[in-house]
């Protein structure tokens, strides 16, 4: 005989459930999202009720329009003024008439037409494959900087480097440099704004990415701020994978080894990642006491061809109508006719990759797909193990990189064009998250990275389809189970 106590614990469960379903309903199905994500949603809030919808609140809300509307709108009619100047310039000094010629102008012409992508050859590009050597760059101009010093970057810790990182800002802002810093709450969390108050003493500024009065208490894990932007001068400018952390230079055990790429810019190209920081800052700004609203001295000219190197930034995130660095990554597979070779930390392309891929595969071109031997998020681990499965059935060629951890974001075609920036190879990047990427269209700086890759191979294993036939079934499980959650992870 059921007690009452039981009856009130069974008719708790039962409102709670009800409510979790109907919740599901109506918090689901009002968002626009694509059906893959709609229904790994509905998986997990009907699966797992009360801590599905708890994890729902911190991944699955989408921002609100007047959050999106702060960073569509940033782009004041002054800014544009001041960058399209520029722009003006760096053309006078190109020859566009020979563009047509190339390999790449295709990709060129896609990046114009969805993202209004400037196109710059004459630039400057070093490549930091190695954490020391790239601190140690990045340090070394941050000291050299005269008038103004942007940073933005998705990762911020309160350990050594990040210590050391803000004692030089602290000097710098006391030297009179401008010296801002945007920094992603969560990919920085455990790190008060208190951290930066010296900063702001010495004249420096620092803020929170979106963050305002309104979301102080938003613990969305979704949509954040994954780009990786150092703007020196106006001049000298860095994108790519690292972030600011003990970890990114080998210091933590769990990861080890950090492999990494990132890029220093001198070029017209900068002028692309100084617009796409002012807009972040801007729209993170409350007031207009703290937005950048006299532009020009950001844009110094440029008198000389400071390199060879032709590029176009990037830049994608939930407020863009398109997935514009996920159909970069979908046009380099398509017009590649040789090899594409591709190193991401988190392999979980969606339908449109996997299919290009193998597309690409079975056509004889040689692809090639890095990611990491170990993990350090479980549930992406392994569904990136079964995207690599299911590639590697299909003739691409997968690697395990054994010596540390690989974050590095980078695809090559052909020796021709490439890819270097913040975005994974992953439906996160693509639809999720802020990102940003340089594309390349150089041989000679592609053919860095390429190097880069076949020394990378040396300290890599080989994972055939046999190996993965031969896995065991809780393995193979837990792959597949993680994949039916990729469009949330």
């Amino acid at each position: 005989m059921i007690t009452a106590t039981w009856r009130l614990i069974l008719l708790t469960l039962l409102v709670i459930v009800i409510f979790n379903e109907v919740a599901a309903l109506i918090t689901v199905f009002r968002e626009k999202r694509d059906i893959a994500a709609t229904w790994a949603w509905l998986l997990v809030l009907t699966l797992i009720p009360v801590f599905g919808f708890i994890a729902y609140a911190f991944l699955g809300r989408k921002p609100t329009k007047k959050r999106m509307a702060r960073i569509q709108t940033a782009t004041q009619l002054e800014l544009k003024s001041a960058f399209d100047a520029q722009q003006k310039q760096i053309h006078e000094m190109e020859q566009p008439q020979e563009m047509t010629t190339r390999t790449y102008w295709r990709t060129v012409q896609l990046f114009q037409s969805i993202d209004h992508a400037y196109f710059t050859r004459h630039n400057h590009v070093d490549i930091y494959d190695g954490s020391d050597e790239f601190f140690d760059q990045l340090f070394k101009d941050i000291a050299a900087a005269k008038k103004s010093i942007h940073i933005e970057f998705y990762t911020i810790y309160n350990d050594q480097i990040g210590n050391d990182l803000r004692t030089l800002l602290e000097e710098k802002a006391a030297q009179g440099v401008e010296v801002r810093v945007l920094y992603d709450s969560w990919g920085s969390r455990g790190v008060k704004p208190s951290f930066y108050n010296q900063l702001r003493e010495n004249g420096g500024h620092a803020a929170q990415f979106l963050m305002t009065r309104s979301n102080l208490f938003d613990f969305r894990i979704n949509y954040r701020d994954h780009r990786k932007i150092v703007v020196l001068d106006g001049k000298y400018g860095y994108v790519g994978g690292f972030n600011i952390g003990d970890q990114y230079l080998g210091r933590v055990a769990k990861f080890g080894p950090w492999r990494d790429t990132h890029l220093r810019i001198l070029g017209g190209a900068v002028y692309s990642l100084q617009q796409r920081f002012i807009r972040d800052w801007n729209a993170s700004m409350n007031g207009d006491e703290e937005r950048i609203l006299h532009y020009q001295a950001y844009f110094p000219p440029i008198k000389v061809h400071h390199g060879s190197t032709a590029m176009q930034i990037v830049d994608s995130g939930p407020d863009s109508r398109m997935e514009k660095i996920k159909l970069g990554y979908l046009r380099l597979i398509n017009a590649a006719t040789d090899h594409i070779w591709i190193q991401t930390p988190y392999l979980i392309p969606d339908d449109s990759i996997l299919d290009a891929l193998k597309i690409a595969a079975h056509s004889g071109v040689d692809v090639r797909i890095m990611i990491p031997c170990k993990p350090d998020h479980p549930f992406v681990y392994r569904a990136s193990q079964y995207f690599a499965r299911a590639l590697a059935s299909e003739g691409v060629t997968i690697y395990y990189y054994e010596r540390g951890f690989m974050h590095a974001k980078t695809v090559m075609v052909d020796g021709k064009m490439a890819s270097v920036g913040s975005a994974n190879m992953d439906y996160r990047s693509f639809k999720l998250n802020f990102e940003i990427n340089c594309f390349i269209y150089d041989a000679a700086t592609v053919d860095q990275l390429e190097r880069i890759f076949m020394d990378d191979i040396r300290v890599c294993k080989v994972v055939t389809p046999e190996m993965f036939a031969n896995q065991p079934f809780w393995l193979r499980f837990k792959q597949t189970f993680s994949r039916l959650l990729s469009p949330i992870l």
